[in-house]
């Protein structure tokens, strides 16, 4: 998880209009260096919600995530001395990706500091990229603080995460890009950690569309913005408990905050389960990989949580997303549709009971995954034994079909509900 750095020194508040003008400027100053993320309609999504609905894809930019917008313009506006010195920045996955890019490209040093317990997969990928990596503590905030050691010890530039004036302009051009591939869009949709994407993004749109709908989506188990804006200063989260990665922030940013109250037209919570969800109907119905920051935009719309006008463009921001990481979420989403599910039937313990069980399993057309015996169950009689199944269906209707055939036949089903 990352934790918002200080504001720079002597830094105000952010004026929007200047935030929106320096978007414009970093568009053209990255327009050479991106990927093309082009906005794409969604027919399946748009028929489920009765809506036109966009995806813009930053997962599919340099590095896998919108990160290396606001790293890479930051790193544009070094002055000559920084640059031959280096940069320093504290990442647990897309900041570090996207500030080792950069940093490349521009043929400057960059140290990484990530927490001991990144995954090898996130870790090869940043020295691909050329950065040194130094790992320390077990989480974000201790790699903070350690970068700030290095930038005050070896005088290193910090490339903070969101909380700087040339991240959040970076940033805000992807909000000039969905207005220009969406003219008519009216709602525009993104996920929020530390709120860099969404201030930029927001000062970005309503410089030129004051009438367009921007929303913020954070995870329930990572709420510092939803908590801010109900107290109406910015609260700090202690305890973190999200799949979310790359949204997972104690507290927004300080520059960020005044925008985001400012610009920013609604903020919902969604949990992990309604990403699980997302992230496996992105994969099915788009081909489409993302990590759960950047399935959440998705979530709030499948769950029907945010107010939306005219078109909508859902920002997929990242797809950085560990492999074992996935498997898990795909399992949780299959067993969350029904698709997926465990259920317990006693059985005599008897030859044929099994035979005769998985023949209306079968009759039913429900797939076996795996079957398990448990004869020391002392929730059954002796001569008994607990027989737990791991089924693959079509979903809950296809479920209670198979358990009211069962319960018709006459056997004892214990159904573990998702």
């Amino acid at each position: 998880m990352e934790l918002a750095n200080s504001a720079p020194e002597d830094q105000g508040p952010l004026d929007a209009d200047k935030v929106a003008s320096e978007a414009e400027a970093a568009a053209e100053v990255l327009a050479p260096h991106l990927r093309p993320t082009p906005a794409r309609l969604s027919d399946h999504f748009s028929e489920q919600l009765g809506v036109e609905i966009y995806l813009k894809p930053e997962n599919f930019q340099r590095t896998g995530s919108f990160k290396v917008r606001g790293a890479g313009y930051a790193l544009s506006k070094l002055n000559t001395q920084q640059r031959r010195w280096g940069v320093v920045a504290a990442s647990a996955g897309n900041h570090a990706q996207g500030v080792a890019s950069a940093a490349r490209r521009m043929d400057i040093k960059a140290l990484i500091v990530m927490p001991e317990s990144t995954p090898n997969t996130k870790l090869d990928a940043v020295r691909a990229l050329g950065a040194e990596v130094e790992l320390h503590g077990p989480t974000f905030d201790d790699s903070y603080e350690r970068a700030k050691e290095i930038e005050s010890d070896r005088g290193l530039a910090m490339i903070p995460p969101f909380d700087h004036p040339d991240v959040i302009a970076g940033q805000g051009t992807v909000g000039l890009e969905i207005l220009d591939e969406v003219p008519e869009a009216g709602t525009i949709i993104a996920s929020v950690g530390g709120g860099g994407l969404i201030a930029g993004l927001a000062a970005a749109v309503k410089k030129r569309r004051p009438d367009v709908r921007v929303i913020g989506v954070v995870a329930s188990g990572a709420a510092s913005l939803a908590r801010s804006l109900e107290a109406g200063k910015i609260v700090n989260t202690q305890t973190i408990k999200t799949i979310a990665d790359g949204i997972a922030v104690k507290q927004v940013g300080e520059l960020c905050f005044p925008l985001i109250q400012e610009l920013v037209d609604q903020v919902v919570t969604v949990d992990d389960d309604h990403m699980a969800r997302a992230i496996l109907s992105l994969l099915e119905r788009e081909r489409m990989l993302a990590e759960a920051a950047g399935a959440a935009p998705l979530a709030a719309l499948l769950d029907r949580r945010v107010r939306v006008n005219g078109k909508v463009v859902a920002l997929v921001s990242g797809g950085n997303l560990d492999v074992n990481l996935l498997s898990r979420i795909i399992g949780k989403g299959l067993a969350l549709q029904n698709r997926y599910a465990r259920i317990q039937v006693v059985l005599h313990d008897v030859p044929g009971s099994l035979m005769n069980l998985s023949k209306i399993v079968a009759d039913e057309r429900v797939n076996i995954i795996h079957i398990e015996h448990d004869r020391m169950s002392t929730a059954v009689p002796i001569n008994h034994t607990v027989s737990t199944l791991y089924l693959e269906l079509r979903g809950r209707e296809h479920l209670e079909s198979l358990i009211q055939k069962l319960l018709a036949e006459g056997y004892e089903v214990w159904r573990e509900d998702n």
